[in-house]
């Protein structure tokens, strides 16, 4: 009956934790030598027979039928009448087998013998969860909130395993209550004692490239490559892409129909405003589509100092660079150069001050707005629509209005 209680406690975990059957039978077999050794100082001379889908188990101790007063090694040889004590007719030299049963072990030896149990099969367990997430570390993974803190997210999955989307790798304007089903990479597994921490990410750049091969076919199989992904999380992102089909267009194929294939990937991201461009492998070219939407006039390059010098008509200014500068941010940090905006003409406009120069009339951050986005002369705030400046900075009409007004004055006397 013992047996059968012990082996029941096992089955619980087993059923949990999908334990299959042959390494259930290998940690209790191993546990149960460990309390042998302990009692008996060895294991050798023992067999371990165990059927835990039927929940049983018998321990069998053999040894050797020798003369009385004759047993040198009692783990491996009985005297003849202790062994005629088991069966009558046993005679020197044969083999006897002898059921052990767990009371035999003592009381403090089976409960010791459970907590080694669960301690094995937590340690399994936490092996197996360690080995299992570490090889889909860059996949996409859905689980469902569990608990909001205000430093992380606690997600489970299907099985019951406990992931952690920390605050930090949550895209800006993520909302999550309990029950919401939350997608993300598996960005690492850490072992925190010796139990494994799974950390999602939904701000990776490989999340975005996940997604583009979950939503668009050609990605996924493999007609269309991502050559690289840049992100600022929820604002914007550059997608690379590159097909080795001259009649496949990648960033036709990618962005589908009036967008209708990068849609849901935008919505995932949070309305995150992604570009996605043709790779090239010639710098100036891969550059100047880097810099979408702006339209670039010329580009030189200085290869050895990785810098990139883009020459844009002064319309075309603010869109290189961006609202926040971002679409530069992203275009350096797709292409590898760093990228300096040249104003075409900017040298003839003899009668032009710099923004900086207006700082005792101007506020230091009102003039930060308009270098933003590209905007550091008064020529080039005054070449604006108001209504423009409004939408691209974060400025109020009035103040616009205010400004363009201080600058009118100095410029046209």
């Amino acid at each position: 009956m013992e047996n059968i209680a012990l082996i029941e406690s096992f089955s619980e975990f087993k059923d949990d934790k999908l334990i299959d059957r042959v390494t259930l039978m290998a940690i209790l077999e191993e546990v149960f030598r460990n309390a042998l050794k302990k009692k008996y100082g060895s294991d050798d001379n023992f067999d371990i027979i165990i059927n835990p889908d039927k929940g049983d188990m018998e321990i069998w101790r053999n040894r050797v039928v020798v003369e009385d007063g004759e047993v040198e090694d009692e783990n491996s040889e009985i005297s003849l009448s202790e062994a005629r004590k088991i069966e009558p007719d046993f005679e020197v030299g044969e083999d006897v087998s002898e059921e052990v049963k767990l009371f035999q072990l003592g009381r403090r030896a089976i409960l010791a013998l459970r907590q080694n149990l669960i301690s094995k099969i937590h340690e399994h367990d936490n092996t197996n969860l360690y080995k299992q997430f570490k090889d889909i570390i860059g996949d996409i993974y859905t689980a469902e909130v569990h608990h909001v803190r205000p430093k992380a997210v606690i997600l489970m999955d299907d099985e019951g395993n406990e992931i952690v989307l920390p605050k930090e790798k949550q895209i800006p304007n993520d909302y999550f209550k309990k029950g919401d089903n939350v997608r993300g990479v598996i960005e690492n597994v850490e072992l925190k004692g010796n139990k494994p921490q799974i950390i999602m990410s939904r701000t990776a750049p490989d999340f975005l490239e996940k997604l583009f091969e979950q939503e668009i076919p050609e990605v996924f199989d493999g007609l269309i490559t991502i050559k690289k992904v840049v992100r600022i999380p929820g604002e914007k992102a550059k997608v690379a892409v590159d097909s080795y089909d001259d009649r496949i267009d990648p960033v036709g194929a990618c962005v589908g129909m009036k967008g209708s294939r990068i849609h849901g990937i935008v919505r995932e991201l949070g309305n995150e405003n992604i570009d996605v461009i043709n790779y090239t492998t010639n710098p100036q070219l891969y550059i100047t589509r880097a810099l979408s939407p702006a339209k670039v006039s010329s580009v030189k390059i200085n290869e050895e100092a990785k810098t990139a010098e883009v020459f844009l008509k002064i319309e075309e200014v603010s869109k290189a660079i961006g609202r926040g500068g971002n679409n530069i941010k992203l275009a350096s940090l797709l292409t590898g150069y760093e990228i300096d905006v040249i104003r075409e003409g900017v040298a003839e406009e003899e009668d032009d001050v710099e923004l900086r120069e207006f700082s005792d009339e101007i506020e230091a951050w009102v003039i930060e707005e308009f270098e933003k986005i590209g905007l550091d002369t008064a020529r080039s705030v005054l070449n604006q629509e108001v209504a423009d400046l409004v939408r691209r900075t974060d400025l109020e009409e009035e103040t616009i209005i205010d400004v363009m007004n201080v600058l009118k004055e100095e410029l046209e006397g």
